[in-house]
């Protein structure tokens, strides 16, 4: 039996390529409409493509639906925005797949205060901008999927990844205490 998300509502952050692009198409694949957010930057977050437009276009080409949206997820006005967008287009937000994240991998003494406070406003400040802002969305519907892209970095630590380590531990500290607060409201929250 296969997993269905007919009429529900996804946005996929980092979804441009990678992991989130693969998100995005198997909601979509699954029924699911789509918002693919990517700012198009490359791994360390610089420089810009249509990244998302083209995932858009190959969801649409398999007979799925999809938008666009290019919201740095660091910017709160920008997230709400795109949150504002979704609930125009389609009426709801069920799913969010907390997914874009940098990398600005140097050892602890070689890393910069800037790099490290970019990689955790990419990767935890960004999840936060969005959960918060589809949270009570999902607790009104009484329904609502978040996902948060986590890595074993966070848990065991790898080396040269101490900002990335550091974001991904804080990204479980959020959903372990949102799967407690969300329960109640048929919102369920796993790191993968």
């Amino acid at each position: 039996m296969s997993i269905r998300f007919d009429g529900k509502v996804a946005i996929v952050t980092g979804a441009g390529g990678g992991i989130g692009k693969q998100h995005a198409l198997e909601l979509a694949r699954r029924g699911a409409k789509v918002v693919v957010n990517d700012l198009g930057g490359s791994v360390d977050g610089s420089g810009a493509s249509n990244a998302a437009e083209e995932v858009v276009e190959q969801i649409k080409a398999d007979g799925g639906e999809a938008i666009s949206n290019g919201a740095s997820v660091t910017d709160l006005d920008a997230v709400k925005a795109m949150v504002a967008q979704t609930m125009s287009e389609w009426g709801r937000v069920d799913i969010l797949v907390n997914n874009a994240g940098i990398l600005r991998d140097k050892s602890f003494h070689k890393v910069t205060l800037e790099d490290f406070d970019l990689v955790m406003d990419v990767h935890f400040q960004g999840s936060l901008n969005c959960t918060h802002t589809v949270f009570p969305i999902m607790r009104e519907q009484e329904y609502g999927r978040i996902i948060f892209t986590s890595s074993s970095s966070g848990v065991f630590g790898n080396f040269g990844q101490t900002n990335y380590g550091a974001a991904k531990m804080a990204m479980v500290g959020l959903m372990n205490t949102l799967k407690i607060e969300g329960q109640n409201k048929n919102i369920y929250t796993n790191s993968i």
